[in-house]
């Protein structure tokens, strides 16, 4: 989760409040991040049980601007834009030639403009790709100047409602303009750790005073990059870098459901051909989970073997689940061995350790269905 110091480090708008809250800080992305407070176990079993508060300011925002920004945008994604509706979100990636993914990112369709999240890690790359493709089809305007949190868990709809009524009522994927703390935030109920939640972009100078004030509700604590890394992989979401990037496609990926019947069947999209025939015939390694047997990780790089003695596969993004008590892993695995129940094999510090293709998630997601 973690990088060498070898460049200086950017801070976010609440680094200042993180280091208050004697938050052990880490280079991660080019920032400054807090990777716990608490400890990542408990940090983990809070946002499960109640609310978690992250800062995830290092994303990258932008907004699109132009009268055919959503088919400009297509251009770029395998993604159905145009039929969003105002007020709604989707998750949908940028591909390349070969079908490869630049990055995964999140777009909602506004009545003038599309609003963009993307990785922190790509943000640079991604925008200036935009920009260079989409250049007097639109114009991006990159946000540089607003803050992002995510308030996560069972109770974040209480949380939110008591500062915005209006929160309460709003659908999963759906976005509002909300008055928090007397300033205009724009609210998407969403999230990326398989919770309920909110994400609450916000103008970098009242970014502080608004964490401040939900973290001082009951149910509220601040959680570092540890606990959002553990529960993202519990909800089988995928890490850029690591589970998808370039080498990847979105049919291996598990993600054609990206992939809506219109984009299908018009096609237009980086990596058409690629995609299309992966659809068609199958591709031949997929991302599937996995679950050894026992509490020890099987981290990244890890050599996914057949019973035969073959290897298969390799290990993305692997850790303990606190939910679970054990340990849990996501990788690529030859197409042939994907089916649920398939035995795997590991070979974890000179020791083998048995295990299994299993189906994602690992824990259910209870995503807001109102």
């Amino acid at each position: 989760m973690t990088e060498s110091l070898n460049q200086p480090l950017k801070k976010t708008p609440l680094t200042a409040l993180h280091e208050g809250l004697g938050g052990k800080l880490v280079p991660f992305s080019g920032y400054l991040m807090p990777l716990h407070f608490e400890g990542i176990l408990a940090e983990h079993r809070h946002t499960r049980t109640a609310a978690g508060l992250f800062d995830v300011s290092h994303m990258g925002q932008a907004v699109l601007h132009g009268d055919h920004a959503a088919e400009a945008f297509e251009s770029l994604t395998p993604g159905d834009v145009l039929s969003l509706r105002v007020g709604s979100m989707r998750y949908t990636l940028l591909t390349d030639a070969a079908g490869g993914i630049l990055d995964d990112l999140m777009v909602t369709k506004h009545s003038d403009h599309l609003h963009l999240v993307v990785n922190a890690a790509r943000k640079d790359a991604d925008f200036a790709h935009i920009r260079e493709r989409l250049m007097g089809k639109a114009e991006l305007e990159v946000r540089s100047d607003w803050a992002l949190l995510a308030l996560q868990g069972p109770a974040a709809q209480d949380v939110l409602g008591r500062f915005s009524a209006a929160a309460r009522h709003m659908m999963f994927m759906t976005t509002e303009v909300l008055t928090l703390v007397d300033t205009q935030c724009l609210v998407s109920r969403c999230g990326y750790t398989g919770e309920d939640g909110y994400e609450i972009s916000v103008p970098a100078e009242a970014a502080e005073r608004l964490a401040r004030e939900l973290l001082v509700e009951d149910e509220v604590k601040p959680i570092g990059l540890g606990a959002r890394d553990s529960l993202r992989l519990e909800a089988g979401l995928c890490l850029y870098g690591h589970d998808i990037d370039t080498t990847t496609t979105p049919i291996e990926a598990a993600l054609a459901w990206t992939v809506n019947r219109r984009r299908r069947a018009e096609g237009g999209f980086p990596g058409t051909e690629v995609i299309m025939r992966q659809l068609s015939e199958g591709p031949a390694r997929c991302r599937v989970g996995l679950r050894p047997e026992g509490r020890i990780p099987v981290r990244e790089g890890t050599a996914i073997v057949s019973v035969a003695g073959d290897v298969i596969g390799r290990v993305t993004s692997g850790g303990f689940s606190p939910t679970l008590g054990s340990a849990i892993a996501m990788g690529y695995i030859d197409a042939a061995y994907r089916d649920p129940g398939t035995p795997v094999t590991f070979n974890i510090r000179g020791k083998k350790v048995t295990g299994a293709v299993v189906t994602l998630p690992f824990v259910p997601h209870r995503y807001a269905k109102l």
